[in-house]
């Protein structure tokens, strides 16, 4: 069997598996290959299997399920008799298990930062900028209505881009695309 790559997207709740070839660091030679994805909130440790001279990692429904959704950056490193190396880093997204989910607000961080301030504008119209706000999990404060709305527009713009960047994963194209054709007589 050839190497697999590690994917850079899990869903909660499914089965992943991956083959990692490394000859520098055969599996039938007792290195032990592990992966750590970690961001601010939490850690998932995952440890694969010998399959031969490779490193197998295979994920269960039961383990993934318990995989919270969120970013990760992952490091993979292999261990033997005391010696570490570091043979990969990444990144992986855990996305949500919608098959278990009751809901789910699929907004971005930054589209539930830009919903909150523009919620505030309507509430407060032009004094919105003296309220102090818990906006993407931190508390939020301006001294000025420039320094709100610049806040705001910074915003807009993250969105902008993550809606471009998955109008073109969805190969939709990008939005300020234009399409031009010639015709010749």
């Amino acid at each position: 069997m050839s190497a697999t790559p590690e994917p850079s997207c899990i869903v909660a709740g499914d089965t992943v598996a991956w083959r990692k070839v490394l000859p520098a660091y055969p599996a039938s030679e007792g290195w032990v290959l592990a992966y750590a994805l970690i961001n601010a909130a939490r850690r998932i440790d995952i440890t694969s299997s010998a399959a031969g001279a490779d490193h197998q990692v295979n994920l269960q429904p039961s383990t993934t399920a318990g995989y919270v959704a969120d970013a990760y950056e992952w490091v993979a490193v292999v261990t033997r008799a005391g010696e570490r190396h570091t043979v990969g880093r990444g990144q992986m997204r855990v996305q949500p298990d919608l098959m278990a989910a009751s809901a789910h607000d699929g907004r971005t961080s930054a589209r539930k930062a830009l919903d909150a301030v523009n919620a505030a504008m309507e509430t407060y119209g032009n004094k919105a900028y003296l309220q102090s706000y818990q906006i993407a999990g931190r508390s939020q404060s301006f001294r000025s209505p420039s320094e709100f709305m610049a806040f705001r527009s910074q915003l807009m713009a993250e969105v902008r881009r993550e809606e471009m960047a998955g109008r073109l994963a969805a190969g939709m194209g990008g939005a300020n695309m234009v399409g031009v054709r010639f015709n010749t007589r």
